[in-house]
């Protein structure tokens, strides 16, 4: 049941009329208009010359019929039908041949746009939203516009040619014409009828395939867990799951559509019984020549084409309707994080104040309240505390991934929101507890931050860790692939190329949440190291994790619910015996070297005494 609750939209999901659609649509169409009057004119063309076969066939056997000794006529008007036709295959070439370029220009702007707005859009928005729907959006329905672009010109191109038919109708025999006509009423309440019915179920079946994919990349990302857990089966359940959610809302949708075609086509059917019917009577009593009866039975399907395009094309122009209508929902959705002002500071001083601030996340639950915290000019704030203390929730405010709701946020004395976002992050550094590695080598990724710095400079400042020698445990060095997300290398590897990632940007403010997993002593001192260099020359936050940097920041906050109850450094809170001192015992004292040589020469003694109590035993 989970699957269907996902056919649910989105909370920025929108319904726009088809107006609204068409509009956006022309928006981006309008760029290469050159383009669009020279489709539209080769448009025009096959059109018209697409209704004139009948006519001219119609002559043909008229002139056949009277028998007319010179055939001069007749080959000349059998030529113009061979020259039509080719004319009409020479437009419809060009037509789409430049339809196929515009399409796939308009769908690289949506597609750019469609990305543009999600890179851009808050880390809230992408908390809440699957990165696989997000996806959908981007990549299949951008291919299902552009669908529903190339159906439309051909529905236009029909529509253009019934026209020209029903003029020539028209002047040929108003009475029959007209009896033809009646017909199209009925099949465009009977398209109506379904109309909503089929963009109801159209956008479910991509919410059900946008679940496919989201299920796709969370297992792609998570094989490694599912591996050792012995859940591939289970995995495959859920997909399977997910996918027949899919395959039965299109089926619903195919059979909802699939009614209207048949049902048109039967119509047809009696629109042609009927021009024959009352056209035969026509014949006889000399209203008309045979041809043109003729003509009027051949103009049946190129008169009603259109009305049964759009109706057999339906699913494909509901798709995208709904393609449209889900791609502008997400170029359109609104930001949380709003800024006031756009202020490009040239430099940072990196003083940072938190007065009266108050936070929560979607959930409702406040995590700050009434925060107080000031943080002076190159000053290193390590912030420790219990899982859920708000220590994470204070480095995202700074670096501006969240908005808050109450109180003030200050950067060197100006509030946060007069700042341009992105010039105020080519100020900050950010590692995060899982460091993220691109796929690529390990000087790409450090250069990541920083584009236009050099290998010799990059050399230069991986020689001031350790002289270098962290660089050699990396198979081939600042060429190393690193994998899909650091993958092919290890965790710690992965925390000096963030590290070195950041002291190559030279950031004002270093926010670190600092990663738990344990590594080995010769990458612990250089990552140390690494810290060491940007602390001196940034104002820093760190939620930390090692004993060693919170022992080098300048002070350590403690926070418990969005509350501070301790600040001071390592050893003023350890002399309290405080809160500070209990997080110690229970997080950092085991790190620490006294603990270390402690534990040893428990252990050694007590080896030494085991070994002394064999030997006694031998004796």
């Amino acid at each position: 049941m989970a699957f269907y609750a996902g056919l649910d939209s989105e909370t920025y999901d929108r319904q726009y009329s088809n107006k609204a659609l068409l509009g956006r649509i022309w928006s981006y169409a309008k760029t290469y208009k050159k383009l669009i009057y020279t489709i539209l004119i080769a448009l025009i063309l096959q059109g018209s010359i697409g209704a004139l076969p009948p006519v001219l066939i119609s002559k043909v056997l008229d002139q056949g019929i009277a028998g007319i000794p010179d055939r001069t006529a007749f080959y000349l008007l059998a030529g113009m039908v061979i020259l039509v036709e080719v004319l009409g295959f020479v437009f419809y070439y060009i037509n789409h041949r430049l339809l196929a370029r515009v399409i796939a220009d308009v769908n690289r702007d949506l597609s750019t746009d469609a990305f543009a707005s999600s890179m851009h859009q808050d880390m809230a928005f992408h908390d809440a939203y699957s990165s696989g729907r997000i996806l959908s959006r981007i990549t299949t329905d951008t291919r299902d516009f552009s669908t529903f672009i190339t159906i439309t010109m051909d529905v236009a191109n029909n529509a253009l040619q019934s026209l020209v038919t029903a003029i020539i109708l028209l002047n040929t025999e108003w009475h029959l014409a007209l009896a033809l006509f009646a017909i199209v009423p009925v099949v465009i309440i009977i398209v109506s009828f379904y109309r909503s019915m089929a963009r109801k179920l159209t956008r479910q079946g991509m919410r059900a395939m946008a679940n496919v994919n989201a299920t796709i990349k969370e297992t792609i990302s998570g094989i490694a867990i599912a591996k050792n857990f012995r859940q591939e089966a289970s995995i495959y359940e859920d997909f399977k799951d997910s996918n027949a959610v899919s395959y039965k809302m299109n089926v619903k949708r195919g059979l909802v559509l699939s009614i209207v075609f048949p049902t048109t086509r039967a119509l047809g059917g009696i629109a042609t019984a009927l021009v024959v019917y009352l056209g035969s009577g026509s014949v006889i009593s000399g209203l008309i020549s045979a041809g043109a009866w003729y003509m009027f039975v051949l103009s049946i399907d190129r008169f009603l084409q259109p009305v049964l395009a759009i109706t057999s094309y339906w699913t494909q122009v509901q798709t995208g309707l709904s393609a449209a209508e889900r791609i502008f929902a997400l170029i359109d959705a609104e930001h949380t994080v709003i800024q006031t002002g756009n202020y490009v500071p040239t430099q940072l001083r990196g003083k940072i104040d938190f007065n009266k601030l108050t936070f929560r996340y979607n959930t409702g639950k406040e995590v700050l309240k009434d925060f107080d915290l000031h943080i002076q000019e190159g000053e290193n704030v390590a912030i420790v505390g219990h899982t859920g203390a708000g220590k994470s929730s204070i480095a995202r405010l700074i670096a501006r991934f969240y908005e808050f709701q109450g109180g003030e946020l200050l950067i060197d004395d100006r509030d946060i929101r007069t700042y341009d976002l992105h010039a105020l992050r080519q100020h900050m550094g950010l590692v995060t507890q899982v460091p993220f590695l691109f796929e690529g080598t390990v000087e790409e990724n450090i250069r990541f931050a920083r584009p236009e710095i050099n290998r010799e400079e990059i050399l230069a400042l991986a020689n001031q860790i350790g002289e270098g020698e962290w660089l050699e445990t990396f198979r081939d060095g600042l060429d190393t692939l690193v994998g899909e997300r650091g993958a092919q290398i290890s965790m710690g590897q992965r925390q000096l190329v963030a590290l070195m990632r950041v002291l190559a940007q030279r950031p004002s403010v270093f926010i670190l949440d600092e990663a738990t997993a344990s590594i080995d002593p010769f990458t612990e001192k250089q990552i140390q190291t690494a810290l060491n260099l940007i602390l001196k020359q940034s104002t820093s936050v760190l939620i930390a994790h090692r004993l060693s940097t919170v022992q080098s920041a300048d002070r350590i906050i403690v926070l418990d619910e969005g509350v501070i109850l301790e600040e001071g450094n390592h050893e003023q809170l350890l002399k309290s015996g405080g809160y500070y001192a209990d997080l110690y015992n229970t997080y950092f004292r085991h790190q620490s070297l006294e603990y270390v040589e402690k534990v040893g020469k428990i252990f050694h003694s007590n080896q030494n005494d085991f070994l002394s109590s064999q030997d006694r035993a031998s004796a």
